[in-house]
């Protein structure tokens, strides 16, 4: 009876591996997805900070941005008010009432084969943050905050 048997857990191993595995990878993949959806959001917080406090300029914010999430110019947008509450792209830091950064269009490729189901990239949800103006480029102890 035995010789009947043989391979038998190799088979069955294989089967649950397959299962498991895709299991595994699939929680990995929701929690890489939820890790840059947090940090998406604290990307567009930190994006607003620099922007109020710094002189307009999307390559500062981009830089500061990047830090918490891989992204380009194409999924980075700032927006400049006015006191009116009207978007302007003539206002400067005494002008302007504050700035809202926003990530769109985030996407994540992912480890798992949800991808034969259809999944090809996990898109993160788009975030905006608004700040009113501070003392844009300007700090009390020195010339400037942002250098």
């Amino acid at each position: 009876m035995k010789s009947n048997q043989r391979g038998v857990a190799i088979v069955e191993f294989a089967l649950i591996a397959i299962v498991f595995f895709t299991v595994l990878l699939g929680i990995m993949d929701f929690g890489r997805l939820l890790f840059t959806w947090n940090s998406a959001a604290e990307a567009t917080r930190v994006g607003a900070r620099v922007s109020v406090v710094c002189d307009k300029g999307a390559s500062r914010v981009l830089a500061e941005m990047q830090k918490f999430i891989p992204i380009t110019g194409a999924n980075l947008q700032v927006d400049w008010y006015d006191g009116s509450g009207n978007i302007s792209a003539s206002c400067d830091s005494t002008s302007c009432a504050g700035v809202a950064v926003s990530v769109k269009g985030l996407t994540i490729t992912p480890i798992s084969p949800v991808g034969w189901i259809g999944f090809s990239a996990l898109t993160v949800p788009d975030f905006s943050t608004y700040l009113p103006r501070e003392i844009m480029g300007q700090d009390p102890g020195s010339n400037t905050v942002c250098s």
